[in-house]
């Protein structure tokens, strides 16, 4: 196979063995992986975001796993920017590269660029920030419903900094969040091939349920609650450490924490098929026929 500029992209729903079929596949081809999975980037969340371990990476090496500390923030943008040359590195010496992640937005920064969008207005951000401090997300999510509901129906919803910024575009520039966004445009300078993990709903949610069950066995209750002092911090409001974060304050059990977080993990996960569904140039599969075998057919 010529690969010379080729990006293999694997997306798919959280738990749905995306680590894996990277790794296989970059050691196949002898290059490396980029991961933007922005849950990953924080190197004190290391259970609570499933981050793996040296054993599940193959030995292979993955860039942009862990090496955020909490307070730091990255946008999409900002991956993108960083991750532009390790990708053209990798291509100069690989003629081939490795995409991976669950973070749609930062996928789609790297593959087909960001949407122009309204600069940043701050005292609109303020008042939104404040609002969510005294009313709580669900206020902010009712109103996003009213102004783009289309953005609303794929949004993590469970993501404050991110509802925050829809709103205040749709507010700063009077039009809708979504009607702002061009779409997906495909690079010209490497050709992509895009893969997305795709099972059946029966054996995600299964999976799903023994990840987090793994985190718990793990020490996800201890993690979490070292990073107690930290909670209010953009890194720490994302599923895993809110629900326990609830647990600690005597809201909930322990149990009922746990329960919320595998509801919460499948809520999140049929926002990601939602995001990778709206673009056709995914190819769905099964992660046991997304083997390197495949990709070459798919490349060639």
């Amino acid at each position: 196979m010529d690969a010379q500029g080729l990006l293999v992209v694997i997306g798919g729903p959280t738990a749905s063995g995306k680590t894996h079929v990277a790794a296989t596949v970059a050691k196949h081809f002898g290059t490396e992986v980029i991961s933007g999975d922005s849950r990953q980037f924080y190197r004190a969340m290391r259970i609570g975001t499933a981050r793996p371990t040296d054993v599940e990476l193959l030995g292979v090496k993955h860039h942009f796993l862990g090496h955020l500390e909490l307070e730091q923030t990255w946008s999409a943008g900002e991956f993108a920017r960083q991750a532009e040359p390790v990708l053209q590195e990798l291509l100069k010496v690989h003629g081939i590269a490795v995409l991976v992640g669950g973070s749609g937005l930062y996928i789609d920064a790297l593959t087909n660029g960001l949407d122009p969008m309204p600069r940043a207005d701050h005292a609109v951000r303020e008042r939104l920030q404040h609002r969510f401090q005294q009313h709580g997300l669900q206020d902010l999510l009712k109103e996003l419903d009213r102004l783009d509901p289309a953005i609303s129906g794929i949004i993590d919803r469970q993501n404050p900094h991110r509802v925050i910024r829809a709103l205040e575009v749709c507010i700063a520039s009077g039009r809708p969040y979504s009607a702002q966004r061009i779409g997906p445009r495909q690079r010209e300078d490497l050709r992509i091939v895009r893969i997305a993990l795709d099972l059946p709903r029966e054996e995600l949610y299964a999976r799903i349920d023994a990840r987090v069950d793994r985190m718990i066995a793990d020490g996800l209750e201890e993690e979490a609650r070292s990073l107690l002092p930290y909670r209010d911090l953009n890194a720490l409001r994302t599923v895993g450490y809110r629900e326990l974060f609830e647990h600690f304050d005597g809201k909930t059990s322990l149990a009922e924490a746990v329960d919320l977080i595998k509801q919460h993990t499948r809520n999140y996960a049929k926002r990601q098929l939602t995001w990778l569904r709206r673009e056709k140039t995914w190819r769905f599969l099964h992660p046991e026929r997304a083997s390197p075998h495949q990709i070459h057919d798919l490349a060639s």
